[in-house]
């Protein structure tokens, strides 16, 4: 199904950050069983407020990510609705034995939201950066993915996990990003990709902060007679292999976009689905196997290749090799 996308980058100043705290509050004050737990991560995570206005449905761990995985598994088996708001770099990787065990294994509807994922901790560098977590997640038995694109889509994501009885592993990034959508005002559905545009001389398949990058580069492809179709793929796991083999089969080529590793993520998923079913090239673009450097988001992108440019580059490259 497609759903309106904007076709041209518009400034936003609200981060998802905000959307997920304010969206929480919200459905908060209906429903008593909604809880947030942080790790000394109220203000990263946007919950000052919503710790101000719900305290007793606001539990402040301390750093202790491993800490904080178990209570909120321990809540959960007590029938409370638990959303964890950690960093994403310590949440994927200090406390994944817990998420393997306390939260996948023994099935306990904890929502995980990796706050300041990907690269958007900037200058701090390879301890803050998080390009490793989809990939470690998604190979979590009974662990789901998911990474909105945009404000609009945080709020839907969240709005549906709520009453969404399975763990679920959710990233998003520090800082406000370009609209990528219109409007809240769309059917959004777990598991379901979103094709923003429709076009059959190639695919590009992003996710997260990426799907805007996808758009512009599309619009450009446009001015060069070639037409690009962009898909959205908010939930990594489960992933929706319909959609990407209809690309395949109907594009003959595929781009894929990711602020995350080349190695296990996006690309990664795509290309294990396409191998197996309609094998077509695939060109990753994502962080190489090296500490990804330090910089703004948009300094990173464009040092690793991750714009508008180069995936024209890439498209006419694969194009011209018919």
């Amino acid at each position: 199904m497609r759903h309106v996308a904007v076709k041209t980058s518009v400034p936003n100043k609200i981060a998802n950050r905000q959307v997920i705290s304010d969206t929480l509050m919200k459905l908060g004050k209906r429903d008593r069983d909604i809880l947030v737990l942080t790790s000394d991560s109220r203000g990263s995570a946007s919950m000052v407020q919503f710790g101000e206005q719900l305290p007793e449905q606001i539990v402040e761990v301390g750093i202790a990510e491993q800490n904080i995985v178990g209570i909120a598994a321990g809540l959960a088996h007590s029938g409370k609705k638990a959303f964890v708001a950690s960093p994403a770099c310590f949440l994927s990787m200090r406390a994944i034995e817990q998420i393997k065990v306390d939260v996948a294994y023994s099935k306990t509807n904890v929502k995980l939201i990796g706050i300041s994922g990907g690269i958007s901790y900037g200058a701090l560098g390879m301890s803050h950066h998080s390009v490793q977590d989809l990939a470690v997640t998604r190979a979590i038995p009974g662990l789901d993915v998911m990474m909105p694109a945009d404000r609009h889509e945080a709020k839907k994501m969240i709005e549906a996990l709520v009453d969404y009885d399975r763990p679920v592993y959710m990233r998003i990034g520090r800082n406000p990003v370009e609209d990528s959508y219109v409007s809240d005002e769309y059917d959004f559905q777990i598991g379901e990709a979103v094709t923003m545009k429709e076009g059959d001389d190639l695919a590009i398949i992003a996710s997260g902060e990426t799907v805007r990058i996808a758009l512009d580069s599309a619009v450009a492809l446009e001015e060069q007679g070639i037409n690009a179709r962009v898909i959205n793929i908010h939930t990594i796991k489960p992933l929706d292999k319909e959609t990407i083999i209809k690309a395949a089969v109907e594009t003959g080529k595929i781009i894929t976009i990711e602020e995350h590793s080349i190695y296990g993520g996006l690309g990664a998923a795509v290309s294990e689905v396409v191998s197996q079913t309609h094998p077509v090239p695939i060109k990753i673009l994502g962080i190489p196997d090296e500490p990804a450097v330090a910089g703004k988001t948009d300094e990173v992108f464009e040092y690793y290749g991750i714009s508008v440019e180069n995936v024209k580059k890439v498209a006419t490259e694969l194009l011209s090799n018919e």
